[in-house]
């Protein structure tokens, strides 16, 4: 998209990209900036690319997204230079703040048509129909409602509205955990992450199958979208399958399955760490501690299942030309960033000071060899292309603000938990089924971190009030908001992964859907074993563990349906 823009167009995109990595780069390492100017600036940013990027087709049009940009920069700064001045006038804003803040809403809604979609878009409306006419709803879900003037004004300076939760977390950590994963990638890191696990597993018994699972692992936990992931090493990783023998919907299948394991793997998950850090108020090191078990588990159950598939129909892989140990003496320095963000965070550092030397240290690998050197040309395209992708989700945060702040607005927050222990009887299984139905159907409309953070603020409460710790509820909600990436009828990750493989898209889905089982069991898991999140003694964590990897291999196994084989066997017999 960035090739189509004109010159002028690509240096202002470059500039802004480049301006946004070191002013945010200043702020976490040196001096943070005020509030309104934290959050500010990457909304303003984040706006004028959007309208730069996913412009008009009409020349009319592209006259309308300059109009949209320089009214982006009036609304936002305007919030931004009087923002003391509008917090002390709360409850007696002026005609010009309405004004303001009904053009700031309205953008953030056209921002989200753009980049998101539709379905989006319709929640955020039906939302804000909802925050308008809540004394015309059933008793049940009703409020007294407000006039649209004053509920933007509520949604777009209170601070759970469009400057909330979400557009802290995507300023503060997202950003700039997407740019480093820029900077990785162009430091030449990815070819490593299929490299190594190629020779170290690709000759061997479904060896293609078991390099994409764990070369999914490696760049997933970096990644932070579980397509993307799908679409970088499935290229490489699909083919490879279908060539050493497995059926195309199998191969189609394998990859995203794997891939979605990329969102639980620390130290990046996704985003959904850092916004679990931001609602709970825990140290984001401890976050990493009990997501890193259960990631494990999600890639050993495919892992297993692989194997098994593979064992079905005898699929070997080829040998490499390199041993691992000899491909890890020469490449050894590609660990080295996600090293120093791990190690980092552990010690207590925040999380976007461990990306930044993140950043650093790729910049420095980058110059092991000749080809991969970041110099300024190319530290500016790495800021370019994490800026771009960081708007698949960015372009989010006015209808995100929107949906939160409306649901605190209204009370639908505490109405909807007692709505759900109510239907599920009390029972802590009926209400993760619940939830896991409403991910699924936010899911299909709305990208997986967003989903996550919407079910969290309704869902949590309800499972923290049937005895489950805020963590784990936590947990439960950011595993099942993933579920719509791989459960029919949307999941994207699988039909992206079934192009191609060049296969069937629902038999690909269905596969996937298999394959990815421990999706659906580790939020059972959170609820019912405590020490499944670290909350119990030593001996019951390591009897716990224990028992749940074993308990996952039996399961997979089970699964893999490698076992009637041996009934067939019986039978012939």
């Amino acid at each position: 998209m960035f090739e189509k823009l004109h010159k002028i167009e690509q240096w202002l995109f470059d500039i802004l990209a480049v301006f946004l990595v070191l002013f945010y780069s200043y702020s976490a390492v040196l001096d943070p900036a005020a509030t309104q100017y934290h959050r500010g600036i990457y909304i303003i940013i984040t706006y004028v690319l959007v309208f730069l990027l996913y412009q008009s087709k009409s020349r009319i049009g592209r006259g309308i997204d300059y109009l949209l940009i320089i009214l982006s920069i009036a609304t936002i700064g305007y919030w931004m230079f009087n923002f003391e001045a509008i917090n002390y006038r709360a409850g007696a804003e002026t005609e010009l703040d309405k004004i303001i803040a009904m053009a700031g809403v309205l953008l953030g809604v056209e921002l989200a048509r753009r980049v998101v979609g539709n379905v989006f878009v319709i929640i955020g409306s039906i939302m804000l129909l909802y925050g308008v006419y809540g004394d015309y709803m059933p008793d049940l879900i009703s409020h007294a409602g407000d006039t649209f003037p004053d509920l933007c004004t509520s949604m777009f300076y209170k601070s759970d509205g469009v400057f909330g939760i979400m557009a802290n977390v995507l300023a503060t950590y997202i950003l700039l955990f997407v740019v480093f994963g820029a900077f990785l990638e162009k430091s030449g890191a990815q070819r490593f992450f299929i490299d190594f696990p190629l020779a170290a597993v690709g000759h061997k018994l479904g060896g293609p199958a078991k390099v994409s699972v764990i070369a999914s692992g490696l760049f997933g936990s970096i990644s932070g979208s579980a397509i993307a992931n799908t679409v970088s090493t499935g290229a490489f990783t699909i083919p490879m399958m279908k060539k050493a023998g497995f059926k195309p919907h199998v191969a189609g299948a394998i990859e995203p399955a794997a891939s979605i394991g990329g969102m639980f793997m620390p130290p990046i998950m996704g985003a959904g760490g850092f916004i679990m850090a931001e609602m709970t108020g825990l140290p984001y090191s401890q976050i990493m501690l009990v997501a890193l078990f259960p990631a494990m588990m999600y890639f050993f159950s495919v892992f297993v299942m692989v194997h098994y598939e593979a064992k079905k129909y005898n699929i070997v892989g080829e040998r490499s030309a390199e041993s691992a140990m000899e491909i890890l003496k020469k490449e050894w320095f590609y660990i080295l960033p996600l090293a120093v963000i791990t190690v980092l965070m552990l010690m207590g550092y925040s999380p976007g000071y461990a990306a930044i030397l993140g950043i650093v240290t790729s910049i420095a690998i980058s110059w092991f060899r000749k080809e991969t050197r970041i110099g300024p040309k190319g530290f500016v395209t790495a800021a370019r292309a994490g800026a771009e992708n960081s708007l698949k989700i960015g372009a989010a945060v006015g209808v995100i603000g929107i949906i939160i702040g409306v649901l605190t607005y209204s009370g639908l927050v505490l109405t909807f938990a007692d709505i759900v222990i109510e239907l599920a009887d009390g029972k802590l299984f009926l209400t993760i089924l619940l939830i896991a139905l409403a991910s699924l159907v936010l899911g299909m409309g709305v990208p997986v971190t967003a989903a996550y953070l919407i079910t969290a603020v309704v869902a949590v409460p309800a499972l923290t009030h049937l005895g489950v710790n805020e963590l784990a509820a936590h947990m439960i909600v950011y595993w099942l908001s993933q579920d719509s990436n791989i459960t029919p009828p949307v999941c994207i990750a699988a039909f992206a992964g079934a192009t191609i493989a060049k296969a069937n898209m629902w038999k690909t889905a269905f596969t996937a859907f298999r394959f990815a089982k421990f999706l659906y069991l580790a939020p059972f898991l959170f609820g019912y074993v405590p020490a499944f999140s670290l909350d119990g003694s030593a001996t019951d964590i390591v009897l716990v563990f224990m028992l749940i990897i074993v308990g996952t291999y039996a399961y997979a196994w089970f699964l893999s349906g490698i076992w009637l084989q041996y009934f067939r066997k019986a039978q012939d017999r």
